[in-house]
């Protein structure tokens, strides 16, 4: 435990750097500025310049112990090679973007597109707590896709044929995923 810190807010502050690095898309930069954040608001007795890279060499040390355990091919990268091929067919796909606003922007930019597929920073760190990332997948207006229509059968078919397990609730596509990103993030400590 963190000197000084409450059980709760050392627990929600490891928390926060588990995610963060786990996510496999945020950076150094990016992790060391949301947990700089973090601390300032909720232990803003502390020192964030010392404590942040305690954190993240923490998460970091934990991912690389888990993955020298994780398959050759994990979820996500059966997840990976479904997002590609959705690219593939002209939809836009956007991973770990703030909202949906990010995704219509996306959308709105791309030329001709058949639809779209995202999911936010926060649907991964739900994934990397609980095994379920949300897909929400759009027609090139904007409309939730809908049971019985071909753009959500092809995605729950890619998602089937990759192994991931998949179901359509209120608007979105639930996944069961097992969340192992290997990293491609560089969070080697930034030396002066």
């Amino acid at each position: 435990m963190i000197t000084g810190l409450s059980d709760r807010t050392d627990r929600e502050l490891r928390g926060l750097a588990r995610v963060l690095v786990r996510s496999g898309y945020a950076d150094r930069a990016e992790v060391e500025a949301a947990l700089t954040e973090a601390v300032r608001e909720d232990a803003p007795e502390v020192d964030a310049a010392a404590l942040v890279p305690e954190l993240i060499t923490e998460a970091v040390a934990d991912l690389e112990a888990d993955a020298a355990t994780w398959p050759a091919q994990t979820d996500t990268d059966r997840l990976d090679d479904v997002l590609d091929e959705l690219e593939a067919l002209g939809l836009v796909v956007v991973r770990y973007c703030a909202d949906h606003h990010d995704a219509r922007k996306a959308l709105e930019a791309a030329t001709e597109p058949k639809g779209v597929v995202f999911f936010t920073d926060t649907d991964v760190w739900h994934a990397v707590d609980f095994g379920m990332l949300e897909l929400k997948v759009w027609h090139p207006d904007t409309a939730n896709v809908a049971p019985g229509e071909a753009l959500l059968d092809d995605v729950l078919a890619l998602l089937a044929g990759r192994g991931i397990q998949a179901a359509f609730d209120e608007g979105r596509i639930e996944t069961t995923i097992n969340w192992q990103r290997r990293g491609d993030c560089d969070f080697e400590e930034r030396r002066e």
